[in-house]
């Protein structure tokens, strides 16, 4: 039986409740991609949650120090093994007026569970969503599910009257490219309301003065335009020459002219976040490679090879500028089941790799195609090209094909790339959320983004377990083990934890997060 939790919040943070409303003012900011869609439950995708954070509230979110705090719900508990019960906020109301519910989380919650819906993971223990009375709601699940809470964090409630009334009631189906009208509008009850929006040009937001967080965050900005720049030079030039006031993704080879520019300032960080390289492991033949009836990336000596051929401290001194964290995990510093032993790579080793690759059969080597995005990661196509030239040395010849983040992405869940560059961030700050995605069994709900068609029962098996296991030192060991199994399978050849590095103006004061998303209710400007 779960022991009873129960957290109560009288406060977001000291600091919200004693903060002050300066003169109003317009953030002008950029980042590499625009986020995907605007309906906030189509896509599981950073830059996407990062654009629909501004219009939409979760029911509890993190703060800058990446706590958990009250967003629409001011209270949660467990008030048995199988049920989480929420206490909402009152007096919210959604950007057109319509007040928010009980109604709204129901209808939230389902549509977020919906096959659409690119978050319906989050949510697969829930059996039930139940509305007590009007400002109370109990999430049933099938068994205990101890972290339930923190997936939360990710779900944005909508209006359901909205919903209905623009026949949203289900999320956009991204994968078949399809257009509704939530792809482009949006009505929640966030800090800011929706101005316009010019996909992949710009987003205008507004600020939201009857926000129920009006008094308890500083919201100084009257008025955000936002312009995704993909050119890492353009982005830059466009803060040096004060067009915009901050931005994400600053270029590691940019910093030290951003530092000694007056008026802007460099604020870096290391994100809670992993990049590596995926394989399609599965099919029996590639469409992909010169190799006829056979698929070199199935034998675990191959993989092996590319893992000791690629130099991960190469590519942080050279391209990452010294600031990335070789990695031998596909998780982070931060997230509950990092350690620093299972961190540790395979040694760089093109000798045995090259033993490796002939003893597989692959002496003369082979040739593939590595997909990757050219503005989503920091450096991300430079590094793809850094690993083409050391797959060279083992034989593999790599053709790089580099594309925006918008058609990488469409083309990784159609399931038409067999070697792709894939990041992965975790919201939830525990590996659960890693192995429910990457590592599970591609079955339903589970292994989502698991392109690489790797599927061990045993793993599978540990993963329904932490899923469920409510002592945590049981639940550390059971986590412990799942990344033992997965390491030694060499599923995904770990590169680096992300850094982070964000520009802005001397007289913009945002704080660096750990998951690369800016709070910009919190933002403050210097006098």
């Amino acid at each position: 039986m779960m022991t009873k939790r129960s957290v109560l919040f009288a406060t977001v943070c000291a600091a919200a409740l004693t903060a002050t409303a300066a003169q109003a003012q317009t953030l002008r900011w950029s980042s590499a991609g625009d986020g995907l869609t605007l309906d906030p439950h189509a896509q599981n995708h950073g830059p996407t949650t990062t654009v629909n954070r501004m219009f939409y509230d979760p029911l509890l979110e993190r703060d800058l120090e990446m706590n958990l705090v009250p967003a629409l719900a001011t209270s949660f508990e467990a008030i048995d093994e199988d049920t989480w019960e929420f206490v909402l906020r009152e007096g919210v109301t959604f950007h057109d007026g319509a007040a928010f519910d009980s109604e709204d989380v129901v209808f939230s919650i389902n549509r977020a569970r919906s096959d659409t819906s690119d978050f319906r993971a989050y949510l697969s223990t829930i059996t039930e969503v139940e509305a007590v009375d009007q400002y109370t709601v109990r999430l049933h699940t099938d068994g205990p599910d101890p972290i339930l809470p923190q997936w939360l964090t990710s779900i944005f409630m909508m209006d359901s009257g909205w919903a209905a009334e623009h026949g949203v009631e289900q999320p956009q189906n991204y994968a078949e490219g399809e257009e509704t009208y939530a792809v482009r509008n949006a009505n929640g009850t966030g800090p800011y309301s929706l101005v316009s929006r010019e996909q992949d040009v710009r987003t205008v937001a507004a600020r939201n003065d009857g926000y129920w967080g009006a008094e308890m965050f500083p919201n100084e900005i009257e008025e955000i335009i936002y312009t995704p720049i993909a050119s890492p030079a353009t982005r830059v030039a466009a803060l040096l020459s004060g067009e915009v006031d901050f931005i994400l993704n600053l270029p590691l080879q940019d910093q030290q002219r951003v530092d000694q520019t007056d008026g802007v300032r460099v604020l870096p960080g290391l994100e809670v976040r992993a990049i590596f390289l995926g394989l399609n492991q599965s099919e029996e033949d590639l469409d992909s490679d010169n190799v006829d009836g056979a698929n070199p990336f199935a034998d675990h000596r191959v993989r092996e090879a590319m893992y000791r051929a690629i130099n991960a401290d190469a590519i942080r001194d050279v391209v990452m500028r010294g600031q990335s964290l070789p990695a031998g995990m596909v998780t982070s510093p931060g997230v509950n089941g990092y350690s620093e032993e299972l961190d540790e790579r395979l040694a760089f080793d093109l000798e045995q790799a090259r033993a490796l690759m002939a003893d597989a059969g692959y002496a003369d080597g082979f040739e593939t195609t590595l997909n990757c995005p050219n503005d989503r990661y920091t450096n991300d196509e430079a590094i793809c090209q850094a690993v083409v030239g050391m797959l060279a040395q083992i034989g593999i010849t790599v053709n790089l094909v580099a594309q925006p983040n918008s058609v990488h992405f469409a083309e990784l869940q159609q399931g038409i790339q067999d070697f792709y560059m894939l990041g992965w961030g975790v919201p939830t700050f525990d590996s659960e959320y890693v192995f429910r995605f990457l590592f599970a069994t591609r079955e339903g709900d589970l292994g989502t983004w698991n392109f690489t068609g790797y599927s061990n029962p045993e793993v599978d098996q540990l993963i329904a377990d932490m899923q469920v296991e409510v002592n945590f030192d049981a639940r550390d060991q059971i986590i412990q083990q799942a990344w033992e199994i997965v390491n030694g399978d060499i599923v995904y050849l770990p590169l680096h934890h992300e850094p982070l590095s964000w520009g802005a103006a001397d007289n913009v004061e945002i704080d660096v997060r750990g998951n690369n998303e800016p709070l910009f209710k919190y933002v403050t400007f210097a006098e």
